[in-house]
């Protein structure tokens, strides 16, 4: 099955932002990296995220997953994006958040706690 085309947009100016394809320190964060296929890899990933609290799938390909993250008191939505290229045991990631400036550091504790799980160093 061929990749979707599905890219990363770039993180906006404000700091609520993270991605793995961001080329400044204030939006850059590692990819996940992983041993193994692709499709092992997407299938636990999809796993910890359909685990998680407030956290709606909105897309599930092959080289791409989308979700969404609802603040447990606002309800603010954050999206966030995984690209899985077919070589480099490596997933792109980018979360940010909708609207507002700053987000207190939350999408980049959300992509590290994720990445905690991924890694089997912590519980969903």
């Amino acid at each position: 099955m061929p990749d979707s085309g599905h890219k990363l947009s770039p993180c906006p100016s404000s700091p609520n932002c993270v991605s793995s394809l961001a080329e400044d320190r204030k939006h850059a964060i590692e990819p996940l990296r992983y041993s193994g296929s692709r499709d092992e890899a997407r299938k636990r990933l999809t796993g910890i995220l359909k685990k998680l609290a407030r956290v709606n799938v909105t897309v599930a390909e092959t080289d791409y997953i989308r979700a969404e993250f609802h603040s447990l008191i606002f309800r603010f939505v954050d999206d966030v994006e995984f690209l899985l290229p077919e070589r480099g045991n490596i997933i792109h990631v980018k979360s940010a958040s909708r609207v507002g400036y700053s987000d207190l550091g939350a999408n980049r504790k959300r992509v590290e706690q994720i990445r905690s799980v991924f890694e089997g160093r912590s519980n969903p």
